[in-house]
């Protein structure tokens, strides 16, 4: 099994948490491989995770695990390199399902990502996360 590249040095931020309840929906769920956990992200019109990594990686494939009902129909996944602003290297189409969901990356070296969520389909705009990986390589 492919790991992913988020590791403990990896800082991460979500646009919201649902109710501010941090203990029961934080971002720390989206990683810490319990599938009893989630990330759970309050109502608004789009919803988004920023990770910054603490070395340079390769990005090859997106993997996100949503919770049927509470997924987006549209994602966008932005990087850069050091201080360069953030740029577009793909869109991508998540069903409505609880499966593990992998997307695909053209490579992209970059020590920042933000995963962008739009048109959500629950009615109030939540998203519902229980996994999400970055799969690639390390730059050395």
């Amino acid at each position: 099994m492919t790991h992913s590249l988020v590791c403990p040095e990896t800082v991460s931020r979500v646009s919201s948490v649902l109710n501010r309840n941090t203990r029961q929906f934080g971002k720390k769920h989206l990683f810490d491989q319990d599938e009893e956990t989630c990330w759970n992200s309050d109502q608004g019109p789009s919803q988004w995770v920023t990770l910054e990594f603490p070395q340079c990686i390769c990005v090859s494939q997106l993997q996100i695990q949503f919770q049927g009902g509470f997924s987006s129909r549209q994602g966008r996944l932005e990087g850069s390199l050091g201080s360069e602003a953030l740029s577009k290297i793909v869109d991508f189409y998540p069903e409505d399902n609880n499966s593990l969901q992998t997307f695909p990356v053209p490579p992209a070296e970059v020590d920042r990502l933000k995963v962008t969520f739009e048109d959500t389909t629950d009615f109030f705009g939540r998203v519902v996360i229980y996994h999400l990986r970055v799969l690639g390589k390390k730059k050395v």
